[in-house]
Parts: structure tokens; sequence; C-alpha cells
């Protein structure tokens, strides 16, 4: 295939061409002189699968012929017949063990990191050492740095590092992958010393950025039929300014560093890497304007020397189009708009993004004409069904299970999946509004039995609910785990569970956990963990939780439906190995392209550079490569949003460089050229605002409905004229349309709660200090106070909390009750303090709950009403909250049969929050006859159909939350627009 020769041979490719196509049409000129069995005797050694695929199909596609024998660098075992080794440790057993060792790093300095970091500490330590092998360096040589001037950090960094590496010493494990796979190069180069192929034997599409790789590409670059084939090399970069690429720490990040540093180890000059193949590029203007704009940042200098000589920059720009779209949402929607005009327009396409978040974006945008785009990273396996049920299983080991986690799990759609889901849903629907209804923050048997009980009462057959109640509360309930276990009981102990839960029921049937691509993938994770699990010692339920979102965050599942052929997402790797005739590199902001190096935890840059490991620039340089090739496709979208969620973004270095370049460039036209990119830009950006464009929908009127008087209410508690008064619609919503707030899943610990117990503690202590005088002090107090908040209270730390409020004003309390009793006794409390008062000229009932009434000796009534937070003065009790005016008027007036008709003497809100304070009402300006004249006034007006119940018609605040505010579509009006009366019939 080659003409002999002493110097090594290396090929390139040049950016913007199709390289699997080159590769084949370079073979099959080189051969087309030989044999047809020729091309069957070389071995192509390329760097991915889909590489692999793809020459596959094109071989098949014809001519035809013999295959050659194509290998993946990770399959350097079938390379040389003989040279192999013995499989590589499994890489999960090697990170068990150094999870082990960095938790007791944990244990002893826990400032270093949280202990949820544990796994990806641990996998980060296994990353180090897996590139330590790679790149050939010893950890001596780490353990060798002087870090006296460094913090102390480091050096613990060191000295753990030296620990972990003679631990991973006296173990009987095999080498991991890197290491073997470096042993197995220098076997395989050892024997092609002896006897060197004479066949040929070529490494294609590799830039030989890892040692190992690199190793072995110098080793076949010196065959007698050895070649490498290099993609996107920039045959328009000066030699002067290749030779200038030597210095790492100010080159690494260009996109041909990696060519330079491999050809300055095979003694090259630039001049002897030759065009594999002859296939034109798609514009070598715009490549020799792409190569200029990358030129290393100390010799950007020779823009002002090389930009007037370049090219047409009208030419070299023709193709490519800029967007900066004012947000990602806009951004993803003009890339699905020129998407769905390629297929309409039957181009092929690929969107090129590290921006996961852009493409899922994008992806949804497209559904809306039925695209689903071949997306070549698939779906994360931990955001999958069966990932995301995983996760639920084993957070249920870790706390203590709540409604909301019960509910979460048991509605999701592998829950119950072997038979009978429908009726698994119902029952799952039932218990939520049971739930929502009674309230069981933490359900537990007993809960269970109570919520079941009051859902089971409205069905015919309450069996199978309760049946399904008994199935909940044995396989979910009391699963929390205290302490540390062997993880290999964790896994047996989730798997078990996880199956349980799926299965339902009807535990013999199989049920849908396991099926399908994510459930295949799911099942391939716990299995390999459960057969390593020996190796990861005893864990935490919160570490080994923490170790399966890592292990489930890190596979991917490529569950394909049927995509467009003609519509792909690529990650920067694959676009490497693929042609489209449209290609849009989209997210090019700094943080995306390039991405930010991740932080290394173990060695800082220095260190790095001095014992020889890769420095944080190579990933921006291998994505500056990836970024080169790509830009030049024959027809280019460079894609960006100009604000991110939170804040201003700023553009991608190479987008900045080329936009910078062009500027400058004035005699060229340089200027015309960028602003005609950005108006091609322009022109489908607004595409977007006429695809977003809607038409404006007047407002909705501030409401104030006018049923017919059939429809109003003619029955209200006290505490519900507060709000007739400031929010009128509320009472309609609630009384006339019998619509009531769902309330929320998750049972809170907030004031309504809080107001609740305290009702009860306090009725409870003065109940108890009525019966024996002697119980009138605080310890009793706080004794009846922990016991009701301990048996009704189930949030540990709102339950100190309140308790310590309580205490704050126990003594406060005391005084005042002692102060009380002296000349009045309780005689009704809430539960049985009910009165009522009829209007019978308005058919309207008036009803409502005393918190406490006393009895003085001589037949006075005194009203007290206990308030959590603050009680409401005077003059708001005067307008608005006549809740103690209105009950002192029903005793006056005998609606209280557990007291009778008594004259009102003293009626006060005793506030029992942070400020202990009792707030008389105002009965001497207001006296009950007068309120019961005004309130049946109000009534009246409410009875009469031209009166409108208006929204938020007298709010105390603006910021005042309705539980009907969304229905009366607040937000559309404000309190500075009339009311709109609407009678309805």
């Amino acid at each position: 295939m080659f003409e002999p020769g002493d110097q090594a041979r290396v090929f390139g490719v040049a950016p913007g061409v199709d390289f699997p196509a080159a590769l084949l049409d370079g073979l099959r000129a080189r051969l087309a002189e030989q044999p047809p069995d020729a091309m069957a005797r070389v071995d192509l050694v390329v760097n991915t699968t889909r590489m692999r695929r793809r020459l596959r199909a094109m071989f098949d596609a014809g001519p035809p012929g013999f295959l050659p024998r194509i290998l993946l660098v990770t399959e350097l075992d079938q390379l040389v017949p003989g040279v192999t080794l013995p499989p590589a440790s499994p890489t999960l057993r090697r990170r068990l063990e150094l999870t082990q060792l960095v938790s007791e790093l944990l244990k002893a300095a826990p400032e270093l990191a949280p202990r949820s970091s544990l796994y990806a500490l641990s996998d980060s330590l296994a990353a180090l050492f897996d590139e330590m092998q790679g790149e050939g360096v010893d950890v001596s040589n780490v353990t060798g740095l002087d870090v006296s001037d460094l913090s102390g950090h480091w050096a613990r960094a060191q000295k753990f590092l030296n620990i972990a590496h003679d631990y991973l010493d006296q173990t009987d494990t095999p080498a991991d992958s890197e290491g073997r796979a470096r042993q197995l190069v220098h076997r395989i180069i050892g024997q092609w010393q002896e006897q060197p192929p004479q066949h040929p034997v070529i490494i294609a599409g590799s830039t030989g950025s890892r040692g190992t790789t690199a190793l072995l590409m110098q080793a076949v670059a010196r065959l007698p039929q050895g070649a490498l084939v290099l993609p996107g090399f920039d045959f328009d970069m000066p030699t002067e300014v290749w030779a200038e690429l030597d210095e790492q720490l100010l080159s690494e990040d260009h996109p041909q560093y990696r060519f330079r540093h491999l050809i300055k180890g095979l003694d090259l000059p630039r001049t002897a890497i030759r065009e594999w193949s002859g296939m034109d590029v798609p514009s070598s203007e715009r490549n020799a304007l792409i190569s200029l704009s990358l030129r290393p940042a100390p010799v950007t200098h020779a823009w002002l020397s090389e930009g007037p000589k370049l090219p047409s920059l009208a030419r070299a720009t023709a193709g490519l189009t800029l967007i900066e779209a004012p947000t990602p949402r806009t951004e993803a929607l003009a890339i699905a708009l020129r998407l769905r005009k390629a297929v309409e327009d039957g181009q092929s396409a690929a969107l090129i993004t590290p921006d996961r978040m852009l493409t899922r974006q994008v992806t949804a945008a497209l559904d809306r004409w039925n695209i689903l785009p071949d997306d070549s990273a698939g779906t994360p396996l931990h955001l999958s069904p069966p990932g995301r049920f995983l996760r639920h299983v084993a957070g249920l080991f870790q706390r203590k299970l709540d409604a909301e986690a019960l509910l979460t799990l048991l509605k999701h759609p592998l829950t119950h999946s072997a038979s009978d889901r429908n009726f698994h849903q119902l029952n799952s629907q039932r218990l939520e509004m049971q739930i929502r209804r009674e309230g069981l923050p933490y359900p537990d048997a007993d809960g269970l039995r109570r919520i079941g009980r009051g859902a089971a009462a409205q069905l015919e057959d309450p069996s199978g609910l309760l049946g399904w109640l008994d199935w909940v509360s044995a396989t979910f309930l009391d699963r929390e785990r205290r302490g540390a276990r062997p993880l290999a009981d964790w896994v047996a102990d989730h798997l078990a569970l996880a199956e349980s839960i799926a299965s339902g029921q009807t535990p013999d049937l199989p049920s849908e956990l396991w099926k399908q691509k994510a459930g295949e993938k799911a099942r391939s994770v716990m299995e390999d963990l459960a057969s390593h699990a020996g190796h990861g010692g005893d864990m935490t339920a919160t570490d080994y939780a923490d170790l399966m979102g890592a292990l489930l965050s890190a596979g991917e599942v490529r569950d394909r439906d049927a995509p467009h052929p003609g519509i792909m997402i690529w990650g920067t790797l694959e676009a490497r190995v693929q042609g489209a005739d449209l290609v849009i590199l989209g997210g090019l902001n700094d943080g995306s392209w390039p991405e930010a190096p991740p932080p290394d935890p173990w060695l800082n840059r220095q260190m790095r550079k001095e014992v020889g490991l890769l420095l944080p620039e190579r990933r921006i340089g291998l994505s500056a490569h990836d970024y080169q090739q790509a830009i030049a496709a024959p027809e280019v979208w460079l894609t960006r949003a100009i604000r991110s969620d939170e804040a201003e973004t700023i553009p991608s270095r190479w987008l900045n460089r080329l936009g910078n370049l062009l500027s400058g460039l004035k005699q060229q036209g340089g200027p015309e050229a960028c602003r005609d990119m950005r108006a091609r830009g322009t022109y489908w950006l607004a595409q977007v605002r006429a695809l977003e464009a809607v038409d404006r929908v007047p407002p909705t009127p501030r409401p104030s409905p006018r049923p017919p008087r059939a429809a109003r209410p003619l029955k209200l508690s006290v505490t519900e004229i507060k709000k007739l008064i400031r929010d009128p619609y509320a009472i309609y919503a609630k009384h006339s349309l019998r619509l009531r707030p769902v309330d929320p899943l998750v049972q809170s610990p907030d004031a309504p709660v809080r107001g609740t117990l305290v009702h009860e503690i306090m009725e409870r202590f003065v109940k108890s200090a009525s019966a024996d005088p002697d119980r009138l002090n605080k310890q009793h107090l706080m004794q009846i106070a922990a016991g009701v908040l301990q048996r009704q209270a189930p949030w540990p730390a709102a339950r100190l909390m309140w308790l310590a409020r309580i205490e704050r004003i126990a003594d406060w309390f005391v005084e005042e009750e002692t102060r009380r009793q002296g000349f009045s006794r309780p005689v009704a409390f809430e539960k049985a303090a009910r009165g009522t008062h009829v209007f019978a000229d308005l058919g309207f009932t008036l009803t409502g709950f005393a918190d406490r009434i006393d009895m003085t000796e001589s037949g006075d009534a005194l009203i007290y009403d206990y308030k959590t937070g603050t009680p409401p003065s005077k003059k708001e009790q005067q307008l608005f909250d006549k809740q103690l005016l209105i009950e002192a008027a029903m005793v006056e007036q005998g609606g209280f049969s557990e007291v009778g008709p008594a004259h009102v003497a003293h009626a006060a809100f005793i506030g029992l929050g942070g400020k202990p304070v009792e707030v008389p009402a105002p009965l001497d300006e207001d006296p009950p006859q007068e309120v019961l004249d005004g309130l049946h006034e109000l009534l009246a007006s409410y009875l009469d159909p031209a009166q409108g119940f208006t929204s938020r018609r007298m709010v105390k605040t603006e910021d005042f939350a309705g539980d009907y505010d969304q229905l009366a579509r607040f937000g559309e009006w404000d309190a500075t627009l009339n009311p709109t009366p609407e009678d309805l019939s």
C-alpha cells in the first residue's frame, strides 16, 4: 500500500471533509492496483464504535469487495495474534475499593468535602489513577513534589494519594483498563520490534490526546506498512506558527496542539504531513479564515499581516449563519425551525453541542411537528422511569416515610405494574384525596387504617381498597434504616423492595421494571453492583443512596423510537465521524463551548504540569479541534443565547475571535460579512417571533358575580363575616359554587396548624387548672404542651420550636390566668361553645364557636379568643374583624345554649405570639344590638340579587393571597380596576 521508507508515515484530512468517506476513498485509491483480497489484509484501528459502524455501512453500500479488519483502540487484544493480557479489573470494583478509603478520609477530615460527595471523590480519584497509568506517570512522581509553598489541602491530598496507591498495590485486584491498555501497548510494540508486520496497519480518527494512544500511534507510524490518518488537520497553518505550538502552558488549548506534540515525537517536519484523500474541502476560504482566527494567543499579531492576504471573506462566510438569541428558549426554537425546514428540503442536518439542556429543548420543540431527532447521547439513566424508580426506592431507607414520598412511589408508572394497574391508580387517587382532606404528614399503620376507613365509607364494596391498603402498609412502612451495613445487604434489600413494589399484589407475575432498554440497562447496573458489592465495605443509608444516584447518572439509555433518519443530535466526538448537509453548532457560550474544566480535588494545575499529567486546557484544545472541524461543513449555523436563566452570557472565545478578526478586516469586507451572517440569523429569529406570536386577548375584568337569591348562602360562620367584608368573592366561590381548595399533599407545620394545637393546649390547661387550682403553674402548662405536641405535631424541629415559644409566654399566661380565675370561671370551650343566631326575616342562620366563655359570680359573661399571631386592633375589629363583637351579641341573645342569655361584660383576644398581649373588643363603642343591626344590614345587602360578590373588595394588604384568587384570575386585573358586575342565572 505504501512506498518503503525510513520516515514515519502520517497523513491528514482537512477540516470539513467527511472523514469516513475520505478514509475509504484513500484506502480504495491506494489499493486500486492490488488484488481484491489486499483490502482484507488491512488492519484499520479507529477510535469510536460509531466510526466503525459508519465505515461498515459505507463498505456495505458497494461496490462489492472485501472488508478490512476494523478494530477499536480499546480492542488491542486482537491486533497482534498471541499478544494479550488477563481481563482488566472491573471499573466498579476499583471505585468501590477507593470509596472505602475516601470514606475514612472524610471521617478524619470532614472539612475537606461533604459526605454526599463520597462517590464523586472516589470517582475522581479512580480517574486520576487511570490517567496516571495512561500517561505513564508513577505515583512516586506525585508524592515527591515539593508542596511546602502550597496550602495544607494539597499536602493532605499528596499524602492520601500515596496511601491509596499503597493500598491498591497490596490488593490482588488485577490492573484496571488504563493500566492494562498501557501494558498491552508495550507488549505489542515489543513484538513489532522483533517481528514488524508486513501488512498495512492504519490508525485513523484519533488525535493522540491520551498517552497510551499516542504511544501506539507513534509505533504504528514507524511500521513498514503503518500509517496514521489524522482528522481535521490544518493544512493552512504556516510552518513558523506550527513551530510555536511547543509551549504547553500557552498552546495546549489550540486545536492543533495535540498533532504538533505527536508529530514532534516522531521527528517529522510539518511538511511531511500529506493529504490522505483527494476529496475537496467544502470551502478552502473558510478553512483559511478559521485557521487564522484560532492562532495561539501569543501570535495573534499575525492577524495584521496575514488577514489582508485571506481569500474572499464573502465566500468564506457565505455558508455561515449567526444566531444571537435573547434567551435559550428562542435559540432552541430557531434551531428547531431550521431543522424542520431541512426535513422539508430533504437535507441531512445535525445539531452539535455539549449543552444537554439545549438538546432537550430542541427535541421538545421538534415534537410539535412529530420530528424525533436521532440523539447520539440518549437519555440519562437516572432520569429514565427505572432510574427514577430505583432512586425513590433507595430514598425509603434514608428517612422517615412522609406522604409525599409515599404518593410519589405509588403514582410511579412502574409501581404495581404486574397486574391490576388501573385499580392501583384508582386507589392511589382515593388515598391522596383522603390524605389531603384529613392530613397524614407521616403515614403509619394506624394512620393508613384511619384514612382507609374514611375513603372506604364512600364505596359499596370497600374490600378491594382495604386489601390494597394492607399491601401498602406491608410494603412501604418501616423501611428506614439506621447505622452502617454491608453494601451487599443494601443491594439485596434494595432489589427485593424494588421488585416487591413493582410487582404489587401479584408477586408471582413479572412487572415492567426490567423491561425495555431502560429497564435492561438499570438491571445491568444493579447486577454489576451486586457482583462487586463485597468490595464496597459498610455504608449508611445516605451513602448507599448517593452511590445509587452516581451509578445511575453515569449510564445512558439509547431507546430510539424510529427517529428521523436525517435529523441528528451529536456530541462533539460523534461529529468527527459523520457528515451532514447542515451543521448547527449550538450553545456557543463560554462554559458550554468550551466546557469549563471540572475541579480537581487532588492535584492543582502546576502539580499536574510538573509530573507530566494532562492539563485542564487539554479539554479546551479538543473542543477547539471539534469546533474547527464542524465549522468547515458546507452550511453551518453558529448559535448562542445572550442571556441564560440567571444572567448575561459570555460568547465562546472562538466566536469572539472570529468576530474580532472579521471586524478588523475592513478593507476586505469583514464587517459586511459579519453583518450578513447576523442578518441571516435575524431572519430566523423573526420566524421564531412569528411562531410565538399570539393574538392579544383582553384581560378579564375584576369579577363581581351576582347569582340569583336562591344560589346565595343562607348560612355563614362568624369567622366568615370578615371574609364577606374583605373578599366577598371567596364566599361566593365556597358557598354558591361549592368549591373547596384542595389541601396540600404534604401538611406543613404552618400557622393554622400551630394555632389549632395551641388552642387545644390552652383548653386542656385551663380545664385542668379550673378543676385543681394547684395545677395553675408553668410546669403543668409545659407538661400539657409537650404531650399535645408529641402526639399531634409529627415534625421534630417544629415541635421543639413551638414548645420553646410556649415556654416564653408561659409565665405571662399563668399570671394572667390566675388573675382571670380570681373573678370568673370557665363554663364553655370551643368544642362545646357552639352558638347560632337566626335572622328570621332574612331566613339566614349565623353559626359560631367561641374559644372560651367564662362567667363571673354576678352572672356576666366573658369571651376569650386565642390568637397565635397578632390580634386585630380596635379599628380592625370595628371595621372588619367583628368576630368577638358578633359572638358577644349572640351570647346576649341566648345563642350559646351552654351559657344562656347573659350580659357580656368583657371580650378579648389573647395574643400568644412573640409578644403576649390581651386586646379587648370595643363593646362600649359597638354595643351588641348595634352590631346585630349592622350585620343584618350587611347580610340583607348580600341577599339582594343586585349586589355583587366583588373579588378582593377590601383586603388588608396587597400581598394577601386568597384561596380563590386564581379562579377570579387575579393578576389580569388589580385593585385599581372597578369591579364588573355579572348577572348569573
